[in-house]
């Protein structure tokens, strides 16, 4: 099974007064949960993601698409990195999401992919 797990940030980037969210420490113990997660082949994709001022909406659905600066949704929260794993089953899946929230510090969302 596939599985997604977001880091939300919830405010430590902005009251660290960077765009990355991660601490230097922070991104030591990401380094090291995704090389063990590789080494057992569990890793399909892992990324960070730039600050929501970043993001640009768009919107194809009419005759001309548009385009609007800033996140979709303005909000306190928001996916400051993620990971699309292969995992056995939901349980795994469960443990790893908190192995991932102690490394980043954060809070993370677990969700099956579909």
């Amino acid at each position: 099974m596939r599985f997604l797990i977001n880091v939300i940030d919830d405010g430590q980037a902005a009251a660290a007064g960077r765009t990355e969210s991660a601490t230097e420490a922070e991104a030591a113990a990401i380094d090291a949960l995704n090389e063990r997660l590789d080494a057992d082949g569990w890793i399909v994709l892992a990324a960070g993601v730039s600050a929501p001022s970043d993001a640009t909406v768009v919107d194809g659905r009419g005759a001309e698409p548009s385009f609007r600066r800033g996140p979709a949704v303005d909000t306190t929260e928001y996916v400051a990195g993620f990971w699309v794993l292969d995992l056995p089953d939901q349980r795994t899946a469960e443990q790893i999401a908190t192995e991932a929230s102690r490394a980043c510090n954060r809070k993370v969302e677990l969700r099956p992919l579909l």
